[in-house]
């Protein structure tokens, strides 16, 4: 009997490249933060385009360390977007802050730049805006509003707003090297900015240790290992991100009829797909368990938006999107057969009567 094929709804794109990089490191003998995570630190300012970088263990870490540094406190409120998963909510919370939930756009899934217009008030210390499954959000509208702007390009690291790359419009960018991400090194993070001082900040709470005065501060490092693992996946990164978009260009062009599509080219801005996201009829729990059933892992967008959490109403964008979409498969790694049955088994449920 032929083993089942599963084709994973995430998978890393590793090879003998990132075996090599981390074997140099581990018999170097030096596997905590230093001179590699250093060299990464240089080459991802270089490739976003700003003067400086922090390399940090997580994306979550990087943000609540970026939220520090720029001050915020206790009572403050944060505007974060409620379509997103709940690390956002999380680095509010750590800091004693009070989030300010703005809906999403259901046609870009990223913030509502009205809505959020909307809900702002005199006391809004900063607004946290991710790039949503890769595409960037209205970046110049948020900031004209004239709030400090920390960037979430956790899902889109290379994607492009008005020819400038997503992570350099804010007073701070943070980045997720988890394993789902673009780039890939486990667990592993980044803080982008051209602010010399605000950088220095962030490096000091990043480590605890070795230092002459006491305050709060965290364990936050990077390895050599996971930088090792970056300095590769940075090296290939236009490879891995044009591998995205024909996927997406395939499944655009396949797809077209049988449900509700996603934009593939935008005027001003470049979609890297991170995720690529449909719309189904009927129910999504239903939807996810045929597609299981028949070897394809396809899942929520995000597990639940934030306002579910906080049991409060008044969403009624996020609310249609988490009722209707999922995301399927879309990585690099993903063979034509594979693709194949993707879009076969898609096809197969998208043809059934509701």
């Amino acid at each position: 009997m032929s083993k089942k094929i599963v084709i994973p709804h995430s998978k890393p794109s590793l090879d003998e490249n990132e075996v090599i990089s981390v074997s140099n490191v581990i018999r170097s003998g030096r596997i905590v933060q230093g001179k590699v995570v250093e060299k990464l630190e240089r080459k991802m300012a270089k490739y976003i385009g700003a003067r400086g970088a922090v390399a940090t263990s997580t994306g979550t870490s990087a943000l609540h360390l970026a939220l520090l540094a720029i001050g915020i406190k206790k009572g403050d409120y944060i505007a974060i977007p409620n379509f997103v998963c709940s690390a956002l909510l999380n680095v509010v919370k750590y800091v004693g802050a009070l989030p300010i939930l703005a809906d999403a756009d259901r046609k870009t899934y990223n913030i509502d730049i009205y809505d959020l217009k909307k809900r702002i008030n005199k006391s809004t210390k900063a607004i946290i805006v991710p790039h949503q499954f890769g595409l960037p959000a209205d970046i110049d509208e948020v900031m004209s509003l004239g709030i400090p702007v920390i960037e979430d390009c956790a899902q889109a690291i290379g994607a492009i707003y008005k020819g400038k790359k997503v992570g350099s419009f804010g007073r701070l960018s943070c980045f997720s090297f988890y394993a789902t991400k673009v780039m890939a090194t486990g667990e592993g993070g980044m803080v982008v900015s051209d602010s010399e001082n605000l950088l220095k900040k962030i490096r000091d709470l990043r480590e605890y240790d070795n230092r002459k005065n006491y305050l709060i501060r965290y364990n936050y490092k990077m390895t050599d290992i996971q930088a090792a693992m970056g300095i590769s996946q940075l090296k290939k990164l236009n490879s891995l991100l044009l591998k995205r978009v024909n996927i997406a260009k395939r499944y655009f062009s396949e797809l077209q009829g049988f449900c509700n599509l996603p934009s593939i080219s935008y005027k001003d801005r470049r979609h890297i797909f991170f995720r690529f996201l449909i719309q189904v009829r009927g129910s999504v729990s239903k939807a996810l368990e045929f597609l299981s059933e028949r070897g394809v892992t396809c899942m929520r967008p995000v597990y639940k938006p934030l306002h579910k959490y906080l049991h409060i109403h008044g969403f009624p964008n996020s609310d249609a999107i988490w009722n209707r979409t999922i995301s399927i498969p879309i990585y690099p790694s993903l063979t034509d057969k594979e693709i194949c049955i993707i879009l076969n088994v898609l096809k197969q449920y998208l043809k059934r009567k509701i």
